[in-house]
């Protein structure tokens, strides 16, 4: 049985992450205990610990980051880069055959920003559609280390054959959280509209990555839910992964 080591799986991802792949044989990686997970504990920027666990895994995903948008430059130095690194490093060493990579929207977060001092915010009139391989425009130090993550995985997977996906994330909401971001300003409204992705989605997408065959090396695929406001394009993620969003803020915002 296929063996995947999940990093960050205390996470809101993380744990969505392990109901998708209960299938599997998973060793979830959390910073701290919990009661409820039953895995190995393990600080990611600790090179040589987390090595030792990763051994004899066939997959990573990597989920361990600071996930604010908000992250100074050393929190997101030290976990986001520093400790992707050391899962790369690790994946490497053991010739682990496939790393997915939590990368973010934030990784391309400036196009079609209302404010670009402000983060989780969307024009309101029309937007630009955007595409995996269209340049990276982060908006946040915390994009810029997703990006730095994306081009870590290029680098492994070009010079040492590692399989690597780079999962750009939209925002894992709850139905009601959902709700609540249309109580505030109507471009942080429509950002949470474009970017929504239901649990239902997120799981789906977590097992797509870690069990598809991939069309090349190094695939990068965005993941929100299928949004009348998106502007992610998700047709290499359907072409890549065989991901297929079923849920749609709109239709869930009106009661459908």
């Amino acid at each position: 049985m296929t063996r995947i080591a999940v990093t960050g799986a205390a996470g809101n991802v993380g744990r969505e992450t392990l109901a998708a792949l209960e299938e599997y044989d998973v060793t979830p990686i959390t910073h701290s205990e919990h009661d409820d997970i039953d895995g190995e504990v393990c600080d990611v920027t600790e090179p040589a610990a987390l090595s030792e666990i990763l051994a004899g895994h066939d997959v990573v995903v990597h989920l361990a980051a600071n996930p604010s948008p908000e992250a100074d430059w050393r929190s997101t130095v030290d976990v986001n880069i520093e400790g992707t690194r050391n899962v790369f490093e690790a994946a490497r060493e053991h010739d682990i055959d496939r790393v997915v990579f939590a990368s973010s929207n934030h990784a391309v977060g400036m196009y079609n920003a209302d404010d670009p001092a402000e983060t989780e915010t969307m024009v309101t009139g029309h937007a630009r559609p955007v595409y995996p391989d269209d340049p990276a425009r982060p908006d946040s130090y915390y994009g810029v280390s997703k990006v730095t993550g994306e081009a870590l995985g290029t680098y492994f997977a070009d010079r040492y054959g590692i399989e690597v996906v780079n999962l750009r994330i939209g925002w894992l909401l709850s139905e009601d959280e959902l709700r609540e971001t249309q109580t505030e300003s109507d471009e942080h409204a429509r950002f949470s509209r474009a970017m929504w992705l239901s649990s239902r989605d997120c799981r789906n997408a977590m097992h797509a990555s870690v069990s598809s065959e991939l069309p090349e090396s190094t695939v990068t695929a965005h993941v929100t839910s299928r949004n009348d406001d998106r502007f992610l394009s998700l047709l290499e993620s359907e072409r890549s992964l065989g991901y297929r969003p079923r849920d749609n803020a709109s239709e869930t915002l009106e009661g459908r």
